[in-house]
This record gives structure tokens, C-alpha cells and sequence, in this order.
């Protein structure tokens, strides 16, 4: 609609992509040609200097160790100042549940009549510590966990990138393992792409470098328990030690 609002909270679980996302918001609203074209377009000025990180009206503040309402006055005092050459000062702050109370009390005004030249990005995890004062003042966007299809996109983007293939299954244990997190499951991905040694990742590979148990040994394992073959059961499981797997792994 054309609009932009003076504070965003971005809420959701880990690796969902927010302080991604206000990243490319502070770019977006920098962006010269954004109205033109409709997008970032990652050749002005504004944007090669966001690419480089040398762009020092977009702060990024982590709430987890400045949590204190010394750096909340610091900031009080710096959102005065234009601008030194992009159109919007931004300040991001990461794991914002995480600032104290009486950080948050010192932001609530600056929040509610913020320059016109200032922009708030929040990101936090749990939401609900945030206080109602805040939220009030803020545009909410909840993001949610990565579906198998979107996750598999995600990583068949990277894949192309780096000229690899995977074995059938091989995305389906990464999405499993990572729970929908895109950090997580691309975390997970880099580990085997650095351990690979040929174009293709296969599913023997994935069991290896995650010190997963293969499936089938799972179930050898699962029936021997439930006919309470205690014997069997704990041959199994000890052979699964010696191979190095974690007991947790196994439960």
C-alpha cells in the first residue's frame, strides 16, 4: 500500500529469518530505485554501502548483551541526528524480550514519536516478555517455521550454487533434523557439503556426519524392546555406542 510504519516487531521461532528480514526491510526502504522498480536493486549507492556493511545509520543492536537503559539513553540521544547519507536511520534490535524494564520504558517514547527520518526494527523469539506498551506501538509480523517445500527450495537453491546433488530422502532428514529452522537445516547442509568428496550427497553420507542411526537399525532395536528381548536389545544398543553414537541420539 505504499505505507511504511515507524516500528516493526518480527516474532517467531529460531532461524525463521528475522533479523534477516529487517536487514533487507532497512535495505528496501534505503533502496533509491525501490519505488521504480519495486524491489531492492543492489547497484545504488545506498545499496552497495548496506552490502558492505559500511553503511552507519543502520545500528544493529543485540538486546541479549545491551540490555541495560545506558545504551537505550545513548540511543535516545543518536536518533536526533539525521541520517549521515542514507534516507532512513535504522536501528535494529535483535532479542529485544531480552532489555530490561527500564530500557523498555526509556524506548517507549522515542517509539511512539520517532523522527521522521527514524525506523525501529525488533526482532525477538518470545514475544510474549515484550511489554504491552511496546507491542501497542509496534506493527507486528509473526513468522512461522519452514514447511518441507519451502525448506527444500531453500536448499535446492544452495545446492545449484555449489553444483550438488542429493540422494533421494536426503532433504526430508534435514528438515526432520532441523525442525523447520532455515539456520538450522542450512547449518546443517554446509557440514555436508565441506565433508563431501564427490557431486552427489547421499543419504549414507547424512547418517555419518549427523550421527544419525539408520532406520532399519532403529527398528531392529525397537523390536527386540517391545518383545522385551533384553539380551538382543542391549547388544544393539551397545553396538551403537561403540560405533560412537550418542545415547541421545538413540533415544
Amino acid at each position: 500500500k505504499d505505507r511504511l510504519s515507524h516500528a516493526y516487531l518480527f516474532t517467531g521461532p529460531r532461524g525463521t529469518g528475522k533479523t534477516t528480514l529487517a536487514r533487507l526491510l532497512a535495505k528496501a526502504v534505503n533502496c533509491l530505485n525501490f519505488q521504480e522498480i519495486g524491489d531492492v536493486c543492489n547497484e545504488c549507492e545506498n545499496c552497495k554501502a548496506i552490502n558492505e556493511y559500511s553503511a552507519i545509520d543502520i545500528v544493529e543492536m543485540d538486546a541479549a548483551s545491551n540490555r541495560g537503559i545506558e545504551e537505550i539513553r545513548t540511543l535516545k540521544e543518536n536518533v536526533n541526528y539525521a541520517p549521515s547519507f542514507l534516507k532512513k536511520k535504522t536501528y535494529i534490535i535483535d532479542e529485544a524480550h531480552m532489555l530490561t524494564k527500564e530500557a523498555f520504558n526509556a524506548l517507549l517514547k522515542t517509539l511512539e514519536e520517532p523522527p521522521e527520518h527514524v525506523l525501529f526494527i525488533l526482532a525477538t523469539t518470545e514475544s510474549h516478555k515484550v511489554p504491552v506498551t511496546i507491542l501497542s506501538r509496534v506493527q507486528r509480523h509473526d513468522l512461522a517455521l519452514a514447511s518441507l517445500e519451502e525448506l527444500s527450495s531453500k536448499l535446492n537453491l544452495i545446492l545449484k550454487s555449489e553444483e550438488l546433488k542429493v540422494e533421494d530422502g536426503v532433504l526430508e532428514i534435514l528438515y526432520k533434523k532441523s525442525g523447520g529452522s532455515f539456520r538450522d537445516a542450512e547449518s546443517l547442509l554446509s557440514k555436508l557439503i565441506s565433508t563431501n568428496t564427490d557431486s552427489t550427497i547421499t543419504k549414507e553420507e547424512v547418517y555419518s556426519a549427523l550421527g544419525l542411526l539408520q532406520d532399519e537399525d532403529v527398528y531392529k532395536l525397537a523390536n527386540f524392546l517391545s518383545k522385551k528381548e533384553l539380551e538382543n536389545s542391549l547388544q544393539v544398543f551397545n553396538n551403537f555406542i561403540s560405533k560412537g553414537y550418542s545415547a541421545n541420539n538413540i533415544l
